[in-house]
């Protein structure tokens, strides 16, 4: 098996491990109760299914490709899924992409997550959010914890060609420097 392939199916392997599972749905009378936690979970799997295998095809054939995929593909993919009154998409506290500014509500998640400086290998883990936000709605988050191969494009120390290309892509890029377990950033909806 190529080196590569083997380690993105691993990182996509812890991926998925850092996600909470969601929480249980109650039912009164025929009805679903889900509370928003569990809701939230529920929205947000298909976006990060189908983010991380656009991101599994892409890095078939390199990095590259990897980042066309997240700079094209991975706000699509978020849109495709805001739909019927939900919105969702990924933010972080150093944004790559301006255009994944965290919504206000957001802002003191990602900030609180970023201070703790807890990492994907600690026994202690960030608790998913949940919140109440105005007319009923709520809105849901989830932290995203680095993987090995996503050092490729936010680690230290990026190859030429990659950082050439973050670079033209997003002459503002502030997510690099990161390391394996680190706190990247967080999926998040509104619903």
């Amino acid at each position: 098996m190529n080196r590569g392939i083997f380690v993105l199916a691993a990182a996509c392997a812890l991926f998925a491990a850092c996600s909470k599972p969601p929480a249980e749905t109650a039912s009164v009378g025929g009805m679903d109760t889900a509370d928003p936690a569990a809701r939230g979970a529920e929205l947000l799997a298909p976006f990060k299914a189908e983010l991380r295998e656009a991101l599994m095809a892409g890095m078939k054939d390199g990095p590259a490709t990897a980042i066309k995929v997240c700079s094209g593909q991975a706000p699509g993919i978020a849109a495709s899924l805001s739909v019927d009154g939900v919105k969702m998409g990924r933010s972080s506290h150093k944004l790559r992409n301006p255009a994944n500014a965290p919504p206000s509500w957001l802002e003191p998640i990602i900030e609180r997550w970023a201070a703790s400086e807890i990492r994907a290998d600690e026994e202690t883990r960030l608790d998913n959010a949940v919140l109440e936000l105005e007319d009923g709605r709520h809105g849901y988050a989830e932290p995203i914890f680095m993987q090995p191969v996503c050092l490729t494009c936010h680690g230290s120390g990026l190859a030429d060609g990659i950082a050439e290309q973050i670079a033209a892509l997003y002459p503002e890029d502030q997510a690099t420097g990161f390391s394996a377990g680190d706190f990247r950033g967080v999926f998040w909806v509104e619903f």
